[in-house]
């Protein structure tokens, strides 16, 4: 495939994720959200969305060099982890806002952090850059599944 087309396939995956997820989370931000116990440090709602965006692109670009790497078992491991966090993420959402449960979010996001860290760890033996790429968004899932832990703690 050509980098146009891999790197065209990678933004087109980051964004169904954040779509779908948008859709799932916004079923739950005006109804359920608004009238449970969250933290003092919870950061306010406008700030997910951008937060998110830069985040996928770079989610997005990670995946693109990974796959653009050489070919072998190093890469394909990568990809692999690259794929269940990616999974992963995509559920959260659906398991927090549309399902309304917290426990459910929590174990999620503690898998998905897991598996971000593979992501690094595999990848940084594949594609430095890309490996650095995606710290941040392992810092601000760090981030939110304190936030979530916090929320079904308060709520429970």
């Amino acid at each position: 495939m050509n980098k146009s087309k891999s790197i065209t396939l990678f933004v087109l995956l980051c964004l169904i994720v954040q779509v779908v997820g948008s859709f799932w989370t916004k079923e739950g931000l005006f109804t359920w959200y608004p009238m449970i116990a969250k933290p003092s440090w919870t950061p306010p709602n406008w700030l997910f969305g951008p937060v998110w965006t830069i985040l996928y692109i770079m989610i997005a670009i990670a995946g693109f060099l990974i796959y653009r790497s050489k070919k072998g078992e190093k890469r394909s491991q990568a990809l692999l982890f690259y794929g269940i966090q990616l999974s992963l993420n995509f559920l959260w959402s659906f398991l927090f806002f549309s399902l309304q449960s917290p426990l459910l979010g929590l174990i999620d996001i503690s898998l998905l952090a897991l598996f971000i860290i593979l992501t690094i760890l595999y990848t940084w033996k594949v594609k430095r850059s890309a490996s650095i790429l995606l710290i941040p968004y392992f810092l601000w899932v760090l981030y939110a599944a304190g936030l979530n832990a916090s929320i079904w703690f308060l709520n429970k």
